[in-house]
């Protein structure tokens, strides 16, 4: 049985065309079910397929005169979103010529054009862009938001607790995610009003198939503690550059200590299998592909400087998405929650002492 076909940006991502057709091609050999709308210019991609006619028995292609740069600003892109390889790839989604995009291109572009495309889910007020991040438990943690709105209240952090824990429970086989607020402590009376009003929510909402476990600060983040990390996207934005940046630390300081002397060197082949391990676990490649969550379609972001291995991971993830029916999942998690629940806490608080009063 073959699954809705993925639309993949053929443009997008720092090397383009090559990667994004041996990546998917990868994808391909590695799940027969997988079928492509290869969008992008028609006779580069062609040039591509050559090399992988398995992939091309699987797809389609179809053109795009035009690419959204890297550094091109979202409100540029989205003037041009009709004859781009980005824009066609979304509109293929809404559409419904293809279950799903992947792109590998800019961020911000691609947000504006599946947002204005695709528009929110009921119940949704914002989308949220998700990542898996490596950890030392059984799981990756599920991370969200990590870009898409800089400023949130507590509603949009309950909203991306459920969509999170919905996106953990495919990915990671979970039945209720354990979720945290990112916060500077983990004591209750700890950080902002909108994050203690969020885990007021979160506490209340008992029907969720979720498990609400309270504060997180940041370094507890790749502890495995726990499955879903919720943040606004200032904050989850800088805590995922960090803990990239620290990644890449380790892995200098490891290379010019090993180099330094020649009893260095010996060690380093004596511990070798253990940093191939290292290695392989921080490889952002093994982890690529963020979803843009909240969205009436799929809509996959690839790391744009992906090797083959990281768009074929980030196409695996994107089908696993269609095929576990994650948007019906959401919505069904949204309808169960009573729209009272989800009002802000301290309009509950203002209604309450209302009411007190006339009494």
């Amino acid at each position: 049985m073959s699954l809705p076909r993925i639309a993949v940006d053929a443009m997008g991502g720092d090397e383009g065309v090559r990667v994004m057709i041996e990546g998917a091609a990868l994808a391909r050999r590695r799940h027969e079910r997988f079928k492509f709308l290869l969008v992008g210019d028609e006779a580069r991609i062609k040039q591509a397929l050559e090399h992988h006619p398995n992939l091309r028995a699987a797809s389609e292609i179809l053109h795009a005169p035009e690419a959204v740069a890297g550094d091109e600003k979202p409100t540029q892109a989205l003037r041009r979103a009709r004859t781009t390889s980005m824009g066609l790839a979304i509109d293929a989604v809404k559409r419904g010529e293809a279950g799903a995009a992947v792109s590998g291109g800019n961020t911000g572009a691609l947000m504006a054009m599946a947002k204005l495309a695709l528009r929110t889910m009921p119940g949704i007020d914002r989308p949220a862009l998700a990542a898996l991040v490596p950890t030392l438990g059984d799981n990756d943690l599920v991370m969200l938001d990590l870009g898409a709105n800089t400023e949130c209240d507590a509603r949009n952090l309950f909203q991306f607790a459920i969509m999170g824990a919905a996106y953990a429970r495919i990915v990671n086989g979970l039945e209720s995610p354990r979720v945290r607020l990112l916060n500077i402590g983990t004591e209750e009376t700890k950080g902002t009003e909108n994050l203690r009003d969020a885990a007021t929510l979160l506490k209340d909402a008992t029907a969720l198939a979720l498990t609400f476990d309270g504060f997180t600060e940041a370094d507890k983040l790749p502890r495995g503690d726990f499955d879903v990390a919720v943040t606004d996207g200032f904050s989850g934005n800088i805590a995922l550059k960090a803990m990239e940046g620290a990644a890449r630390f380790v892995g200098d300081l490891l290379r010019r200590s090993f180099s330094s002397s020649l009893r260095s060197k010996v060690g380093f082949l004596i511990s070798k299998p253990a940093t191939e391990l290292l290695k392989h676990h921080l490889d952002p490649n093994n982890h690529n592909g963020a979803i843009f969550l909240g969205l009436n379609g799929v809509v996959v972001k690839s790391h744009g400087s992906a090797s083959a291995m990281g768009v074929a991971n980030a196409v695996a993830v994107t089908a696993r998405l269609i095929e576990e029916n994650l948007i019906e999942r959401i919505a069904a998690d949204i309808a169960a929650v009573d729209p009272d629940t989800i009002r802000q806490p301290s309009r509950r608080k203002a209604a309450t002492q209302e009411g007190e009063t006339a009494l």
